[in-house]
């Protein structure tokens, strides 16, 4: 399903220029201060992050090292409504999210929120990225615990203190919402139609900001 770029189509040619902007505009932040330390063993942990489409988070976290696995679903409302046409109404709570599983002992919940925040989507915009809009597409994490809670609420503090970005972080930040898997369709959406226009203009350009701004944590797969 290609909803998207039948989007992108109908807007052409305003949405190619704001959303090449988008995509290709990164800003350099500094890391958080406050941070879990790396493990001493390995072992795996969760991340689950929201920051419009899901297909572009998933594609970026896909290429960190330390990340043992992406897969895009939904967090923020009920298992009744975890699902893609039901979820693009905007009514269920839900926002398009992406599950990260993560080994600590090479990657720390702090520099996925780096990331997060740098190349894999703009934290400043209210429900909204680029050419989608609505509150499926907010800046939301859902941390799993209070200390993944206090890292995240720490690092915005830290970003708008600091006005690393033109604009206040509208990022929220919660506790204990499930994560429902979405459509197995979405899972490696951008591996599986790289020629899509949405995917060239929007997410593509995600993963070249990624290997060209965070080198030492890029990976190819």
């Amino acid at each position: 399903m290609t909803r998207r770029c039948f989007r992108i189509f109908a807007l052409v040619p305003v949405v190619i220029t704001l959303g090449c902007n988008v995509a290709t505009a990164t800003v350099a932040i500094p890391d958080p201060v406050v941070d879990a330390p790396l493990a001493a063993a390995k072992g795996e942990q969760i991340a689950v992050l929201a920051g419009g489409c899901f297909w572009g988070i998933e594609a970026v976290f896909e290429h960190v090292k330390g990340v043992i696995d992406a897969e895009s679903g939904y967090a923020g409302g009920s298992a009744g409504t975890a699902n893609y046409e039901t979820v693009s109404g905007g009514r269920t709570g839900h926002a398009e999210s992406v599950r990260i599983k993560y080994d600590p002992s090479q990657i720390s919940y702090g520099q996925l929120l780096k990331v997060f925040f740098s190349v894999a989507h703009d934290p400043t915009q209210l429900n909204r990225q680029g050419p989608d809009t609505g509150t499926q597409y907010r800046s939301a994490i859902f941390c799993s615990n209070e200390e993944q809670k206090r890292i995240a609420r720490a690092y915005i503090d830290q970003l708008d203190k600091a006005k690393v970005f033109e604009r206040p972080i509208v990022t929220a930040v919660g506790i204990g919402s499930p994560f429902y898997l979405a459509e197995a369709y979405h899972q490696d959406y951008v591996v599986h139609h790289p020629n899509e226009p949405y995917i060239v203009m929007h997410d593509l350009p995600k993963v070249a900001n990624l290997r060209k701004d965070f080198p030492s944590l890029y990976r190819p797969r």
